[in-house]
């Protein structure tokens, strides 16, 4: 029977909700997961999804066999876990989940040491400041920063994630510097949209929680399109240290409202359950912690 390698297909298409969606997940063409999912209908005798121009959707039959193929595959990879967690080498493909900003600046300088120390793992990273889901997308692990939605993960604290709200020099002599979280309001307010923390930002002071929903002309959902304003003088920003250090430091930005203390975040790697985590899930997570932890350089430039 050949039906089981049609299996990881058909969660794919499922998972995705469309062909061309799993076809960019599994990296093939679109016409091949379709003609493979038409395959495996034929095979079973019974049609599995409901085609129209604009969704797929399970049948009743579907559905049914949806999930104990998702069991089936979830048993297989479980019989990987446990093989490759017996080999005395990290090897195979570790496929990784980043957001854009932190894993251009913070991940990527540390791939290919990695890869020099571990020659039988390959990493294949994606990043994306959208929250994925990891298992939806097929990955291992991600690095995610801020509040946590998914308990279902396994949350590994690497290091904090220490915020400034800050400001070019050239903004400031233009239009003032606030001394309040209430002056904001009178201040052109840059905005990265895809904040885990909500749409407002919160300080705290011997006064109390100070809230301020901010309002501007540039909402965007990369950070470092934001740094590029904020060095532009466009405006003021609440910005992660681990992008704006270096501009603080040589004063390019200005770091303001320093009796107003924003809300201290953390930067976690995550990856789902499992009862056997691989040698290269393991391994990578342990030079992770090494590069991120108490002593580590990362932590002298951005803690504090």
């Amino acid at each position: 029977m050949t039906s089981f390698s049609y299996i990881p297909i058909f969660i794919a298409v499922v998972d995705a909700g469309s062909f061309s969606g799993a076809a960019i997940k599994l990296n093939i063409t679109k016409s091949a997961v379709s003609k493979r999912i038409s395959q495996f209908e034929e095979e079973l005798g019974v049609r599995l999804l409901h085609r129209t121009t604009r969704r797929l959707s399970l049948t009743q039959a579907g559905l049914k066999y949806y999930d104990y193929a998702r069991s089936a595959l979830q048993l297989a990879k479980e019989g990987e876990d446990a093989i490759t967690q017996m080999q005395d080498k990290p090897q195979g493909i570790l496929r990784l989940s980043a957001p854009m900003a932190f894993g251009r600046l913070h991940i990527s300088p540390l791939i290919p040491p990695f890869l020099s120390q571990n020659p039988g793992v390959e990493i294949n990273m994606v990043m994306d400041d959208r929250v994925v889901n990891l298992v939806e997308g097929g990955f291992d692990m991600g690095i995610r920063i801020g509040q946590l939605a998914d308990s279902t993960m396994i949350a590994r604290p690497l290091a904090p994630c220490t915020s400034v709200l800050c400001a070019s020099p050239e903004y400031l002599h233009r239009h003032g510097t606030p001394q309040s979280p209430h002056d904001l309001s009178q201040h052109n307010c840059l905005f990265y949209s895809y904040f885990l923390g909500g749409t407002e930002w919160i300080f705290n002071s011997h006064e109390g929680v100070s809230r301020f929903l901010p309002k501007g002309n540039y909402q965007v959902n990369n950070s470092e399109a934001l740094y590029d304003a904020l060095l532009a003088g466009l405006g003021i920003c609440q910005m992660p240290k681990f992008i704006v250090g270096p501009a603080l430091a040589d004063g390019r930005l200005v770091s303001l409202l320093p009796n107003y203390r924003l809300p201290k975040h953390s930067i976690y790697a995550i990856y789902p359950q499992r009862l056997h985590v691989p040698a290269k899930m393991r391994t990578f997570l342990d030079y992770l912690l090494v590069h991120f932890g108490e002593n580590s350089l990362y932590r002298q430039c951005y803690e504090n």
